[in-house]
This record gives C-alpha cells, structure tokens and sequence, in this order.
C-alpha cells in the first residue's frame, strides 16, 4: 500500500527540453521569437585564436631571421671578397717571388713566368712610369699602380668589375717595378650568391619548422579554450556535466576549475529550487485543501453567520505562512536550531489535526511518557516532519491516529500511528518522479528533514503502521523546570473508519 502519493510539482527554472538542455528564445524588437542557434556562431568577426597564433610565431620567426641573416649576409659578401683579394695577392706574390731578380738586373721576364695557373687569373709586369712591359693586363696602369709605385705598398681594389692586387718589386726602398694581378670580380659573386642561396634555404627550413611547431602549439592551446566554450554553451542551456580534468596549462586549468565550480553550483542551486517547489507543492496541498473545503461549507450555509468559518480560514491562512516560512528557511539553509518546544508543537498538532480527524469519524489522541528530556533541533523542520506523517495518516491511514512521545534513553522517539498496514519495503522513503507510481516526495522529505537534525525516520511497524522519528537528547545546563504537562487530547468517535487505497 501507498503511503502517501505522487503531486505535480512545479519549477522556478525551466531547464526541460530535450536531453536536459534550455531552449533559449529570444524576441526581437518586433516582438517576435527567434530561437538562437545552439553551436558556434557565425557571425564572429577577427581571426580565430588558432591563426592569430600561427601567424604571430611566423612573424616574429620571420623578424627574427631576417635580422639574423641580412647582417650574415653582409658579413659573407664582405668575407668571400676578402678571401678572393687574399688568394689574388697570394698568386702575384708568387709571380714577384718569381721575376724578382730578373727585374732587378733590370730585365724583362718572359711572358710564361707571369702565368698564376688559373686561367682567369691574369698578371702584368708594370715599370715604374706605369707602363706596362709584359702580362695580360691594360697598356697603362691604373691608379692602384701608380699607388704602389709612389708607396711601395700592396693596394687592391675594383676596378671596372675587376678585382685586382697591385705587389711592389723593391729594391733599395724603392718599387722598381708592380706585378699586377687582376681576376672578374664574377667568380666572387658566384660564391657570394651560393652562400646567400644557402643561408635562404635555412630560413626557409626554418620558418616551415616554425610554422608546423606554431600549428602544433596552436591546436595545444586553442583546443582546450574552443571546449571550454562549448562546455560554456552546454553550461548555459542547462547541461552541468562539465568534464573534471587538466590539460597541463595553469590558466586554462584556472578557468575550468571555475566552470566546474561554477556549474556546481548552479546544479545544487537549481535541484534545491526544484526540490523547493516540489516539496512546496506538497506540503502546501494539504492546508489548501481544507481550506478550501472550509470555505465551500461556509457558501453551502447561505444567510449564516460565516465569522467562526472566516476566522477558521484565517488560521489556516496564518498557518499557510508560517509552512511557507519554514520551506524557504529549510530550502535556504538559514533554520534556526535550539531546543525543540515539543509542548507547543504537539499542542499544534491537536488544533490543526485534530478537526480534521473528526472530519472523517477518525480520533487523534497523544501518549507522551511524563519527563521528557529536552533534544535540540529546528522547530522549522519538525513541524514539517509532523505536517508529512500526519497528513500521510490521515489521507492513507485507517481508525485512530496516536502521536507517542518516549524516552528511550540516548534518545526521544516520537511515534506516529494508526490502525492501518503498510506493504512497502525499504524503498519507502525512497523518493521518486511526482508523476510516478510510489509514495512520492513526502516521506522522502521527512527523512531528509530528521536525518538533517542528527536524527533518524524509520518505519517500526508495519501492522498496524507506526513511524518514529528519533531525536538525540541534550543536557541543559540547568535542569530545574517543571515536567510538562501532557498535551490536550483531541477525540473524535470512530464511526466509519476510511479505507486505505
């Protein structure tokens, strides 16, 4: 048998639709609703982190080399023409060291001593007057020659897209003769451009294994924001199961630390007010409900005096308050615990239970054991565990109801009974779906109450039914006070007992 049963509940957030996601609509100054497509939108200006990072580490790779490599290459232009002046006087030092001491007796070397063994090496003999005397080079010297003759030292230069190295003959301090060595600065230029060709191809290799480092670094980074935005967007159309895990980078670790507790929150934030309205609905139910019938047995009796059935509703009214109250206190965790006025609880009971009741033909009567200690818990969440077992007997109950109160020694037990029997096993304070078949929300939400206040719900009887609610006893510090006095009773004569569903 049913001990209680399932009621409609209803919730503050709306996160219904499909798999458990918000569909989000908007309206447009017309007025009209527009649904927002879920997904990446694509209507997003600028460029995408992944490119921004890619092109940023090509840039500055590129700026990087370019200020690398323009000076090396000035550097090798100036070095491969340095080593071709070098080699070039080298050979006409050759040829000096060759027609020295012919052109000191004051002969002239035959052609083939001038040969350097390079055909596009070519050597000339000059006189001191820059006139030519044998070799391979221009009938009158130029400058470079007339340099050497006057300072009897090594010149080089360009000459005409020439290089060439201009070596004194000396004799007693004075040049008596220049061998002029001269080769196209071509040759140069060709080194020069194969080592600038070189030099580009590692820039190149270096900027294609740049550019596939800043798409792996790219995907590494953006990947975990692009999922943080689509668990961002799940978060937002109601799906809280955000994925607990890192992936190595302290800020985007950060900010999924956030989300998940932010999701959590959310979570609990949503199940409380759903759990709130449900829990509302049903402890409400009640109360309405007889104050509704209050009402329509007032408007049955026209031209009556309706003040008892206005002051009655008005109780109901007060009543209705204080549940709500204590709902959003419970919900919101601010309930105030203290020691629990059973007195005045149980008087609570015998004025709203009792009438209805005797409603029925039904009795409501207390068996409170004399010296009961006090126990510390929240008035709050209580009355509400009385509200869910008496208003559970009454609707599903049979014959008499008792409310017990006894000390058993680490703790009070408050028993509620009646003469009917229950069927459900364990599951009996299990909560289920208001729409499904069961108890529903009700036991469910006591158990959950007594077990907030350090206390315990059980069913210790199933025939004839009887659910006790166990309170731990504290010690006050002064134990001076009377015994209360037992609660009034409320009876009402057992006529037709209803039957339980």
């Amino acid at each position: 048998m049913d001990r209680g049963e399932p009621h409609a509940t209803s919730s503050s957030f709306d996160v219904g639709g499909g798999a458990g996601s918000l569909a989000r609509v908007t309206r447009g100054h017309d007025g009209a609703r527009s649904r927002v497509v879920r997904g990446r939108r694509s209507d997003r200006g600028g460029v995408p982190v992944r490119k921004r990072i890619v092109l940023l580490t090509v840039a500055a790779s590129t700026v990087a080399i370019l200020l690398f490599v323009l000076p090396l290459a000035v550097v090798a232009m100036r070095f491969y023409t340095r080593i071709e002046f070098a080699e070039l006087e080298s050979r006409a030092h050759t040829v000096v060291d060759r027609i020295s001491d012919t052109v000191r007796d004051g002969g002239v070397p035959p052609p083939r001593q001038l040969h350097v063994g390079d055909d596009d090496t070519g050597a000339a003999l000059y006189g001191p007057d820059s006139v030519r005397l044998v070799g391979d080079g221009p009938p009158m010297g130029e400058w470079l020659v007339d340099d050497t003759i006057h300072s009897g030292e090594v010149h080089e230069g360009d000459v005409d897209g020439d290089l060439v190295v201009a070596v004194p003959i000396i004799e007693d301090g004075e040049a008596v003769a220049v061998v002029r060595a001269a080769t196209s600065s071509g040759d140069a230029a060709s080194r020069i451009a194969t080592r600038w060709v070189e030099m580009f191809g590692l820039a190149v290799v270096a900027l294609i294994a740049t550019w596939a480092f800043a798409r792996y670094q790219a995907r590494r980074l953006a990947d975990p924001v692009e999922e943080l935005a689509r668990d961002a967007e799940r978060l937002g159309d109601g799906d809280f199961s955000v994925e607990e895990r890192t992936v190595g980078i302290p800020e985007v670790d950060e900010v999924r630390t956030a989300l998940n507790a932010t999701a959590s929150r959310l979570d609990a934030l949503i199940a409380r007010e759903r759990a709130f309205s449900a829990e509302a609905s049903h402890q409400l139910r009640t109360p309405l409900t007889g104050l509704q019938l209050r009402l329509e047995a007032a408007l049955r009796t026209p031209g009556s005096d309706h003040t008892a059935a206005i002051r009655a509703s008005l109780a109901e009214v007060d009543r209705l308050e204080r549940t709500i109250a204590d709902l959003l206190a419970l919900a919101r965790g601010t309930r105030q615990r203290g020691v629990l006025d059973l007195d005045a609880l149980l008087l609570e009971v015998g004025q709203v239970w009792g009438p209805r009741l005797g409603s029925q033909s039904r009795t409501l009567s207390f068996a409170v054991e004399p010296s009961i200690p006090p126990t510390e818990a929240s008035t709050a969440a209580i009355r509400q565990v009385f509200t869910v077992l008496l208003s559970n007997a009454v609707e599903h109950g049979v014959g008499g109801v008792t409310v017990g109160v006894r000390d058993i020694g680490e703790a009070v037990a408050i028993d509620v009974a009646d003469e009917g029997r229950v069927t459900h096993g364990p599951d009996l304070f299990e909560r289920r779906e208001p729409d499904s078949d069961g108890h529903g929300i009700g036991l469910a939400l006591a158990r959950r109450l007594v077990e907030a206040e350090s206390g315990r719900l059980q069913l210790t009887s199933a025939d004839p039914t009887r659910l006790t609610v166990f309170l731990p006893i504290v010690t006050p510090a002064v134990d001076d006070a009377a015994p209360p006095a037992p609660p009034p009773v409320a009876e009402v004569p057992d006529e037709a007992p209803a039957s339980r569903p």
